[in-house]
């Protein structure tokens, strides 16, 4: 059965669309955000030959790097300026929410309200920095030794000053994406980060489903598996919107109330969505788990055969590909963890057993109080479980099928769910500004009726 909100939501009158100005002005905001990103994309970093990284990157095709590249629209296979992204600042933040769980004085800073959020935010902005320069180090000596391995010099003149430089740049360039996703979500529409990470993705849908129709029309790839690929993906891609807006209502009551009918009873539900965390997880553990693979796998290439540390970085690399075993078993528990986690930050049982008794509302059968905050945590565990299992199904399987079949990895169940997850929640966040146009325009149709009445 539909929901109050989705009633609404359909009865939104579309035509008043292009009389909404405000909306307009966002989107085209949001719009010249996007084109900006993918213009960085293009913009090497200093010192840095295009042509041989070109052929650097055709050669070294494969690993947990084409995942990363993923995220970063292509910039990290062209060493721009945001071969990084926004997942140094999604790191970031992973650690500051982790450490507001654990020590007391952040927590109590949290609790400040807008200026402990605002302090948090800088610290969450230090340890962008400090991770972005660590990573981008790395990304430098690796670029370095990894092209002379190759017989190729993707970097002119390679030193301590072209690291300098492309620690300098690299670290530029997270941060303006960083003030430039907080923008989107002020100014535009939709979450300026999840809004980026998906722009880098579809970036690659395009040339993905060239390359799967010319395997098709070549022969290399069978035209079964071709329609069975399309067929997974249009079944994947439903079966995520419906688990996006899969709920558990529970029922809430409050008192009985005098009213012109008689003495009535109010009621209402508290809608739980069984994927509370969203695409949060899966950004999260693959974050986490990108930042020490990115580092070992360009550290491992400047000390392949020079000590046993090396040997030891290559053999963990090769454990740690994309698609093995322990890198999924690896991104499984992150996406699981995360998802109880995000669940806990978002939703907190006590505050909303403790406001639903300010109010008087109660669940029938459930003391108010301790009892009520007791019941929200038993259903929330268990909806989450589910939510947790759909996130990890989701993220894995086609993974493990895309390694297995060999097929294009933005395709993957990863990138799909980011982009069905992102749309529907710019789409609503669109349907929520129509709404408060219209009802904006018939507030001012009621006060000029009301004031020709007198």
């Amino acid at each position: 059965m539909a929901s109050a909100a989705d009633s609404m939501a359909s009865g939104l009158n579309l035509s008043k669309f292009g009389q909404a100005t405000e909306l307009k002005k966002r989107l085209w905001f949001t719009l010249g955000a996007l084109i900006i990103f993918r213009m960085l994309s293009f913009v090497p970093l200093p010192g840095v030959d295009p042509t041989q990284l070109g052929l650097l990157a055709d050669r070294t095709q494969g690993g947990v790097l084409d995942f990363f590249n993923t995220f970063s629209g292509g910039a990290l296979e062209r060493m721009s300026v945001i071969a990084l992204g926004v997942m140094p600042y999604i790191t970031a933040s992973i650690v500051v929410q982790l450490a507001t769980s654990l020590s007391p004085t952040l927590a109590a800073i949290k609790k400040d309200g807008e200026s402990g959020r605002k302090r948090l935010n800088q610290y969450t902005r230090y340890g962008t920095v400090a991770l972005t320069a660590i990573q981008g180090y790395f990304i430098a000596v690796g670029l370095e030794t990894l092209g002379a391995s190759q017989g190729l010099a993707p970097v002119v003149e390679p030193g301590m000053l072209f690291r300098i430089a492309a620690v300098i740049s690299l670290i530029g360039g997270t941060m303006f994406l960083m003030w430039l996703g907080e923008q989107i979500t002020s100014r535009g529409v939709g979450n300026g980060i999840s809004l980026i990470i998906m722009a880098g993705i579809v970036a690659h849908l395009p040339t993905t489903l060239v390359q799967l129709f010319e395997g098709g029309r070549s022969g290399s790839m069978n035209p079964v598996t071709l329609l069975a690929i399309l067929a997974a993906v249009a079944g994947l891609i439903l079966f995520i919107c419906f688990m996006e807006r899969a709920q558990r209502r529970i029922l809430i009551q409050y008192p009985k109330r005098q009213t012109q009918r008689g003495v009535q009873s109010e009621r209402s539900h508290l809608p739980l969505k069984i994927n509370t965390a969203g695409v949060i997880p899966p950004i999260f553990a693959s974050s986490l788990l990108l930042m020490p693979l990115t580092i070992s796998q360009f550290a491992g290439q400047s000390q392949a055969g020079e000590s046993w540390g090396g040997d030891l970085i290559i053999t963990l690399n090769q454990y740690l590909q994309h698609g093995s075993l322990v890198y999924m078993l690896l991104y499984g528990a992150g996406i699981i963890f995360f998802s109880f986690f995000y669940t806990a930050v978002v939703f907190n049982p006590e505050e909303t057993a403790e406001n639903l008794k300010k109010y008087g509302g109660f669940i029938p059968g459930i003391r108010p109080g301790k009892n009520t905050e007791a019941y929200f945590d038993y259903v929330l565990t268990r909806i989450t479980v589910i939510g947790a299992a759909y996130l990890t199904v989701i993220c894995l399987l086609p993974e493990y099928l895309v390694s297995a079949l060999a097929i294009p990895f933005y395709l993957g169940g990863t990138s799909l769910l980011i982009v069905v997850n992102v749309t529907m929640d710019t789409v609503t966040q669109i349907q929520s500004h129509l709404l408060a146009h219209q009802y904006g325009d018939l507030i001012k149709k009621a006060k000029l009726k009301g004031g020709r009445l007198r």
